[in-house]
């Protein structure tokens, strides 16, 4: 009897494992654009309803994972090794790690428009909040570099203010806070400005006072402590940290408002908008229009909409590779 329990247990805990090991998972990789921990806690039901779209499309799944890259190439490279099916990608991601065919584009997000469009820096700086216009769906945003309360960042700020023409010297004195390098809002756009107006890149800057953050948390708590002067943003940044600019408890404590506080220096040309990419190497031309319209499905509801929030997104829009042709052209010049 004792021999038959033990061959059954076996039994069992042998046919326990091979379930288990023959589970099947999607995995998502999101870019830490935002603190990981908020990203991973928004996402969180974002795994069921992924796995409910996908089986109503004919796609069964046991378990969908859900991972924050800790920077933006790392994401990309969990697509083209063959550890995620999905990526949250921005632009200049994409185009970069699209350049072998082993990620493909397969939406693009779509978000409310601003109150705020302006090439000219001075026009962002009336001390007046940014406001959104979730009405007026756009493909586009734009990327800024935003001075900060230190001295120099008010230094910098009034002299754009006052409608003076800036100078190299004048970024040369800055302490900078920049993203990753395949960051669109936060590294390539910014420095297409910069070559545009004195034929300079980032590089060129003392490199003891370029500070390559995180996260766009890091580089707007650093504005906030006054460790950088000014920072690269994308443009409706200031809206998604107003609250912790001033709060004591868990934010930046500052004193005074984050639009009396910070001003916009340099303004990008349109950026288009993050992807939604997949592997080819995991994902086919089915589940890829399987993945396409579970998200569309997904953000068209309201708990859908809380979660893509995180990232600032309102909806979907199927997208084309070519959609990114301006983002390579950016990558061209820059590289």
């Amino acid at each position: 009897m004792k021999k038959l329990l033990l061959v059954v247990t076996m039994f069992l805990t042998v046919f326990t494992l091979s379930a288990c090991n023959n589970e099947k998972v999607l995995t998502v990789y999101f870019v830490p654009s935002r603190d990981a921990a908020e990203i991973l806690e928004a996402t969180e039901p974002l795994k069921e309803m992924l796995i409910e779209e996908l089986a109503a499309q004919g796609y069964e799944y046991d378990k969908v994972e859900i991972f924050v890259g800790s920077t933006y190439e790392a994401a990309a490279e969990a697509m083209v090794s063959g550890q995620a099916e999905i990526g949250f990608l921005p632009g200049g991601t994409y185009v970069l790690y699209s350049e072998d065919g082993a990620v493909d584009v397969a939406l693009t997000a779509t978000r409310g428009g601003l109150n705020k469009d302006f090439p000219d820096a001075k026009d962002w700086n009336d001390g007046t909040a940014t406001e959104g216009d979730s009405s007026n769906q756009v493909t586009y945003y734009r990327g800024l570099v935003i001075a900060g309360p230190s001295a120099k960042g008010q230094a910098i700020a009034n002299k754009v203010n006052a409608g003076t023409a800036l100078t190299w010297a004048d970024m040369e004195e800055l302490t900078w806070c920049v993203r990753s390098a395949t960051s669109s809002s936060g590294y390539i756009y910014p420095t297409l400005v910069l070559m545009d107006m004195f034929d300079k890149t980032f590089d060129d800057l003392p490199q003891a006072q370029v500070i390559q953050t995180d996260g766009y948390g890091t580089s707007m708590g650093n504005l906030a402590s006054e460790s950088c002067d000014v920072a690269t943003f994308y443009a409706d940044a200031r809206r998604d940290y107003a609250d912790k600019w001033e709060d004591a408890t868990e934010g930046f404590d500052r004193d005074a408002s984050i639009w009396a506080e910070t001003n916009v220096i340099l303004v990008t040309d349109p950026i288009y908008n993050d992807t939604i990419s997949v592997s080819t190497e995991l994902v086919d031309e089915d589940l890829k229009a399987a993945i396409q319209q579970a998200f569309i499905n997904i953000a068209a509801t309201s708990e859908g909409q809380e979660i893509i929030a995180i990232y600032s997104h309102q909806g979907y829009a199927v997208a084309e590779d070519s959609d990114y042709d301006s983002e390579r052209d950016a990558q061209e010049l820059l590289y």
